[in-house]
């Protein structure tokens, strides 16, 4: 436990953002779900149309660092893929 009235603050800060960052992680996972469930359903118009907000939500998380942007990207290089393979063929 924190001794200092500054430590007190500083595990408080840390828990706030702890909660934000998991959030945030939570929706970019979510949104990554749909777009892998609409193309294994086939709605390949769908899967690109929710890919538009996937990629959006982990270029947010990436700018802001909750998730390494490099990792940001990746994620959103394979879902591209995924797509573009179901796209080819159907």
């Amino acid at each position: 436990m924190p001794n200092t009235k500054s430590a007190i603050k500083r595990l408080k800060q840390s828990e706030v953002r702890r909660q934000r960052n998991k959030a945030v992680k939570t929706r970019t996972k979510t949104e990554i779900k749909k777009v892998l469930a609409a193309v294994e359903a086939g709605n390949i118009a769908d899967a690109e149309e929710l890919f538009k907000m996937a990629a959006k939500k982990l270029d947010q998380a990436g700018s802001r660092s909750i998730i390494h942007k490099n990792a940001a990207a990746r994620q959103k290089s394979r879902l591209q893929r995924i797509i573009k393979a179901a796209k080819t063929a159907a």
